[in-house]
C-alpha cells in the first residue's frame, strides 16, 4: 500500500509538470503567434508606404515596439550622396531621422561573406554583444546599457544595399548561436520596400526636373508655390518670388550655337543657385526663364538677392566649350506674397504672385534690360 501511495503522488506530480509544461508551452506559442501577427501588419504597412518619409518613419515607430527592441537603425549605402541630394530636394529633412545613417560603400558596413562562397557569397547576419569602439557608427545614438546586437544585411538580387541594425539591452537577446532566419526574412522584405520606394523617389525627382539644367521645371514650382503660400498664410511669414529672362538670348543661340546655348543655361542656373539658401528653390520655367521662390523672405531682402544673382551673371564672361567667351546678362523682376486671405485659394494666389513677378520682368524689360525691378 505504502509503495503504490508513493506511486500515485509521482505521477500526480508528473501530471502537473507535464501540465505546468503544457501551460508553458501554450503561452509560449500564443506569445509567438502574437508576435507573427504583430510582423504581418508591419510587413503590409511597410509595403503600402509610398514615400521614403512614410516608410523610414513606420520602420522606426513600429518595429521597435513589435519586436520588443530597445533601438533599430538602418544603414544605406550611398555612393556618391545621389539618394540624399534626390531626398534632399523633394524636401526630406534628414534631422528628423537620426537613426539613419549613410555610408559611402559596402566595406563600411563591416559584413563579410558567407563562408559556403568567400568569394561571392552573399553576407550573413552579425549577432553578439554590443561593441562600442566596432558598432557605435550602426547605432549613433545607441542607449545607455546596450548590450546586444544583431547587425541584417539588406540584400536584393544579392546586392548589399544596407543594414538593419537591431539592439537590445537584454544581453541575450542576441547571441551567435541564434537562428536568423526570421530576421533575414525582415530584412528581405524592407529591402525590397526599400529599393521600390527610393526607385519611386528617383523617378519622381526626374519628373520634376529639367534635364538640362538641372535644376527643377515648371511643374514641380507650381505644386511647391502652391504649397508654400499655404504655409505662409497659417505661419504667417513672407514668401517672395523671382522671374528670371537671359537678355538676347536668341543672339547667343545664333552667335554660338545650340550647344553655347545650352552651356549659358546651364551657367545661369548654377550662378543663380549659388546665391540661394538650401530652403530656396530655383526651376527653369522654359526657353531662357527662371523662377526663384524665396523662402521667409520680405521684397526688400528678396531684391537684395536679385541683384547679386544679377551682378554674378553679368560681370563674369561665361567661357564656352567652344574656347569662346561670352557676356550674358539677366532682367528680374521681384514680387513678395501680400494675400493672406485663407478664404483665398492658395493655388490662385501663387499664381497670382508668379504674374505679378512676370509684370515686374517685362517693367525691366522695358527699361533696358540687365536690371532688377520690384513689383508694386
Amino acid at each position: 500500500m505504502h509503495d503504490a501511495g508513493v506511486a500515485g503522488r509521482d505521477l500526480t506530480e508528473e501530471n502537473e509538470s507535464l501540465r505546468a509544461s503544457m501551460a508553458h508551452m501554450m503561452e509560449q506559442a500564443e506569445r509567438n503567434h502574437g508576435i507573427m501577427c504583430r510582423h504581418q501588419a508591419f510587413d503590409l504597412e511597410i509595403v503600402g508606404s509610398d514615400s521614403f518619409p512614410s516608410l523610414i518613419s513606420t520602420i522606426f515607430r513600429s518595429l521597435p515596439v513589435i519586436s520588443e527592441l530597445d533601438i533599430v537603425s538602418l544603414c544605406l549605402i550611398d555612393e556618391g550622396e545621389d539618394i540624399r541630394t534626390v531626398m534632399t530636394r523633394l524636401g526630406v529633412d534628414f534631422d528628423d531621422y537620426p537613426h539613419l545613417v549613410f555610408v559611402e560603400n559596402a566595406p563600411a558596413l563591416g559584413f563579410v561573406p558567407s563562408r559556403s562562397d568567400l568569394l561571392t557569397g552573399p553576407p550573413r547576419p552579425l549577432l553578439g554583444p554590443y561593441i562600442p569602439a566596432s558598432h557605435q557608427p550602426m547605432f549613433p545614438h545607441a542607449p545607455a546599457g546596450l548590450q546586444s546586437i544583431a547587425l541584417v544585411p539588406l540584400l536584393r538580387n544579392k546586392r548589399l544595399i544596407g543594414s538593419l541594425n537591431l539592439g537590445s539591452l537584454d544581453g541575450t537577446r542576441f547571441t551567435p548561436s541564434m537562428g536568423t532566419d526570421f530576421v533575414e526574412h525582415m530584412a528581405s522584405i524592407i529591402a525590397i520596400c526599400l529599393e521600390n520606394v527610393i526607385s519611386n523617389e528617383m523617378l519622381k525627382y526626374i519628373g520634376l526636373t529639367d534635364s538640362l539644367t538641372g535644376v527643377y521645371n515648371r511643374r514641380y514650382i507650381d505644386r511647391r508655390l502652391t504649397e508654400e503660400v499655404a504655409r505662409a498664410r497659417r505661419q504667417q511669414y513672407r514668401i517672395s518670388v523671382m522671374y528670371i529672362d537671359i537678355d538676347h538670348f536668341k543672339q547667343v543661340n545664333d552667335t554660338m550655337g545650340h550647344q553655347g546655348g545650352d552651356e549659358v543655361l546651364r551657367e545661369v542656373a548654377t550662378r543663380i543657385k549659388a546665391e540661394l539658401r538650401v530652403s530656396d528653390a530655383l526651376a527653369r520655367f522654359g526657353g531662357e526663364e527662371f523662377v526663384v521662390l524665396l523662402i521667409n523672405a520680405e521684397l526688400a531682402d528678396a531684391s537684395v538677392v536679385a541683384e547679386r544673382i544679377r551682378t554674378s551673371i553679368f560681370n563674369r564672361p561665361f567661357a564656352l566649350s567652344s574656347g569662346n567667351t561670352q557676356t550674358v546678362s539677366v532682367s528680374i523682376g521681384v514680387a513678395a506674397l501680400d494675400d493672406f486671405a485663407r478664404d483665398n485659394a492658395a493655388e490662385g494666389a501663387g499664381q497670382a504672385l508668379l504674374a505679378k513677378a512676370d509684370s515686374a520682368l517685362y517693367k525691366a524689360k522695358e527699361a533696358g534690360r540687365n536690371r532688377v525691378i520690384a513689383g508694386e
